[in-house]
């Protein structure tokens, strides 16, 4: 089993449900990318999601489109955090790694070197915001290939057909899109979670995450009550924003051990 199947498997044999941390690589800056991963582990992380910094990030709200700004502006690319993820190898061969981004960069690499890449280093999945299932067919075919898992965004809006096509192709997990809009956003609406995860589940033996519009450990607590994995992103990238060099691993480990407790309680 690839390292997202076998936390999956743990976590429910157990009946604990997943914590999903994003932050953007190269964010505050490259040097702390790591010791960052490495704290989100520590404080109670099951799987790491690592956004690749893109210049026009369609989906992500401010706070999010200011770290691929800051990163940017240090000269990381795909590469650079490619790199990361082997040097966040060196001393943590378990939790797995999802990159999350969008296609040019994968695009300018070419998807088999990519994919070769990404099993070479340890990236255990690709979330590619962009690009739906009907034109993700070559990039399956390079991710399967290297045992790199495709992980697939659904939404309010998606039809039953795109489920169902989502379902054909994806791998690892599902991330389910809780509100209409991009990261970061509020008026997370639980009951309409609540009513769209057994329809989703008809068509998906996956495990399902849900992300967008998670800010504290409330409503961590209540979405984990409905689904397989919570995704923190945009609040975890304010408390990097409004955090010192010295001091922002510690303070990024700090709320996310209060969302881990907020989980685990669910």
């Amino acid at each position: 089993m690839s390292r997202i199947q076998t936390t999956f498997a743990r976590l429910k044999a157990a009946q604990r449900k997943a914590l999903i941390p994003f932050i953007t690589a190269g964010d505050p800056s490259p040097q702390l990318t790591v010791p960052l991963l490495h704290g989100l582990v520590a404080a109670g992380a099951d799987v790491l999601e690592l956004g690749v910094p893109f210049s026009d990030p369609m989906a992500d709200g401010p706070t999010i489109q200011r770290a691929s700004e800051r990163a940017l502006k240090q000269g990381v690319s795909l590469r650079s955090v490619l790199a990361m993820v082997a040097e966040f190898r060196q001393l943590d061969t378990t939790t797995p790694v999802v990159l999350m981004g969008y296609g040019n960069p994968i695009e300018a690499m070419g998807w088999e070197v990519f994919a070769k890449r990404c099993a070479e280093v340890g990236v255990d999945g690709v979330l590619t915001v962009d690009f739906p299932p009907e034109e993700s067919h070559e990039a399956f075919e390079h991710l399967e290939a290297y045992g790199v898992d495709p992980i697939f965004l659904l939404a309010p809006t998606t039809s039953d057909e795109r489920i169902a096509a989502v379902a054909k192709l994806a791998r690892g997990y599902v991330y389910y899109v809780s509100l209409k809009g991009v990261t970061g956003a509020g008026n997370l609406d639980l009951s309409a979670i609540e009513e769209k995860m057994p329809h989703m589940r008809r068509y998906l033996d996956l495990p399902i995450g849900v992300g967008f519009g998670i800010r504290d450990a409330a409503t961590a607590e209540a979405v984990a009550k409905l689904c397989d994995g919570v995704v923190v992103g945009s609040r975890i990238v304010q408390e990097i924003e409004n955090s010192t060099e010295q001091n922002v691993v510690a303070h990024v480990a700090t709320l996310v051990g209060e969302l881990r407790q907020a989980v685990d309680r669910a």
